[in-house]
């Protein structure tokens, strides 16, 4: 699965227009909350936490037009607890970004 970090910046120019420092800060926020989401899903404790993870990441991944993350999430909320391959597979596409 391919990942368009340019996806993310157009996004952000076009709610904020040709601000690079402002869309430098946001794009940065994004990232941390993405990999807080991650680390939500990895330390999930239960079916329940796990799906409020995904839900959370892929409601973020939308706010910021990263559509294929978006996807990715919403695979999630129907995957096992804590699925290995499926854990690898949102790093991968985490460190895309």
């Amino acid at each position: 699965m391919a990942y368009d970090p340019g996806a993310i910046d157009a996004a952000l120019a076009a709610a904020v227009g040709d601000e690079p420092a402002l869309i430098a800060e946001l794009r940065e926020a994004f990232l941390d909350s993405v990999k807080r989401e991650l680390a939500a899903l990895e330390s999930a404790a239960d079916p329940e936490s796990w799906r409020i993870a995904a839900w959370r990441l892929k409601g973020l991944a939308a706010s910021f037009g990263a559509v294929r993350l978006m996807a990715l999430a919403d695979e999630g909320v129907t995957t096992a607890l804590r699925d290995p391959a499926y854990l690898r597979r949102v790093r991968q596409a985490v460190a895309r970004l």
